[in-house]
């Protein structure tokens, strides 16, 4: 089964790609490794939700918005070379904005985790990196980047 056949399956429709805040690319291929930039939670042109997570934010939303972060690096991927050339995701990198005191980073981030197990399976198992930080671009309360193996 292909990739993209998995997603229509799991009713998953990949977005437009982001448009870049700045200057860099979505993505880029260097041999069969495809590296995204930082993904944030933007959906239809506009940032879904600003501020911080324990504060201003719940865990279960952050983690929602960490699911449209994975997707959107899926795009950006699948504008590169298309999801069906996907062979594994290799390393997921969440970063999420922290109220003082907040150290749920890793549940945050299965948001985006848990949604490359559910359209890759066992090929979406990665290494990962949960990240607290202080700000993020926009005020966005979590962003994700990936690194995939393509063949």
């Amino acid at each position: 089964m292909s990739w993209s056949t998995k997603l229509a399956e799991l009713g998953i429709e990949l977005p437009p790609v982001v448009a870049p805040l700045a200057a860099y690319v979505p993505a880029i291929r260097t041999g069969n490794l495809v590296y995204t930039a930082g993904q944030l939670p933007i959906q239809s042109g506009e940032l879904l939700r600003t501020g911080k997570v324990g504060a201003d934010v719940s865990d279960e939303d952050a983690a929602a918005l960490a699911r449209v972060c994975a997707l959107n690096a899926l795009a950006a991927v699948h504008a590169l070379v298309g999801i069906d050339s996907v062979v594994k995701v290799v390393k997921v990198v969440g970063f999420v904005a922290s109220a003082p005191g907040f150290s749920g980073q890793p549940g945050v981030i299965n948001g985006a985790s848990e949604l490359f197990g559910e359209v890759f399976g066992d090929a979406g198992a990665h290494a990962r990196s949960a990240v607290g930080v202080s700000e993020l671009p926009r005020n966005a309360p979590v962003e994700v980047e990936i690194i995939v193996e393509v063949a």
